[in-house]
């Protein structure tokens, strides 16, 4: 492999499995170095300006400031680094980690690839959608990849992971950002996550991070469910209401203008 460094990672396998596993309930885990030093720097020092090339910015709801990009040219850094996050050798490992079997990449990166947010910018707590548009493979696994040098926990952009099966909610971890740190989450009807606290960044510090999801043709009968979009809870009170209006508005101007 080029870029992820698979030497350490098979290194670890037991630790990073065991940690993923022991989490309840759902399984995740996060832990450094993912990619080689060197070429962690290279795809820092590659990362594409929002300016550069073509991102998709929507505003929604329960989604602000937040960027992403799947197309990239055809033998870059970007594009290198993609092929190995759906590479059989990395299935392999994750399918190591997670239990799950057969797993799949997504060469289209929908809804994943490069990720990008600024000042401001939330994603409130939710649920995936469970079904991939085009092959209707479920979706079973979240590999994240962060690119943040010196982030300070004052720029909030925590990864948040919470369980709401219960009668109340309950944060279950966080996760900062920071520099080739990776988190890992099955997904399912009750692997809740996100950052829903705006990010307080200074002018040019971006939230960044690389974004692949995975997928198999079955799941176990009693995680099926019916075909969903993402599915978003407010996990802030007022404030949650407050901050999703406001984005309600902005997504809604976005759309009259482009009309």
């Amino acid at each position: 492999m080029e870029f992820i460094d698979m030497d350490r990672l098979r290194a670890r396998t037991d630790e990073i499995r065991t940690a993923f596993r022991a989490q309840r309930p759902f399984h995740w885990t996060m832990f450094e170095g993912f990619f080689k030093p060197d070429k962690a720097e290279e795809v820092y020092n590659s990362y594409p300006a929002i300016g550069e090339g073509t991102w998709d910015g929507t505003t929604y709801i329960d989604q602000k400031n937040k960027f992403s990009k799947t197309v990239f040219e055809p033998g870059s850094v970007m594009d290198r680094a993609f092929k190995e996050l759906n590479s059989p050798e990395l299935l392999g490992w994750l399918e190591e980690i997670s239990g799950i079997e057969g797993l799949e990449g997504d060469d289209k990166l929908f809804g994943g690839g490069l990720h990008q947010s600024i000042t401001g910018a939330f994603l409130n707590v939710h649920v995936d959608y469970n079904f991939h548009p085009d092959t209707k493979h479920h979706r079973r696994l979240n590999v994240l990849v962060y690119m943040n040098k010196d982030w300070k926990d004052e720029y909030e952009g925590h990864l948040e992971l919470w369980d709401l099966t219960g009668a109340e909610k309950r944060l279950l971890g966080k996760v900062a950002p920071l520099f080739n740190r990776c988190a890992m989450f099955e997904t399912n009807e009750i692997s809740f996550h996100g950052h829903p606290k705006p990010l307080r960044t200074p002018p040019g510090v971006n939230r960044k991070s690389l974004a692949t999801y995975y997928y198999t043709a079955t799941r176990p009968e009693g995680e099926i469910a019916e075909e969903h979009n993402t599915v978003y809870v407010n996990t802030e009170g007022v404030g949650g209401q407050v901050k999703r209006f406001s984005s309600g508005v902005k997504a809604f101007l976005e759309r009259i203008n482009k009309a």
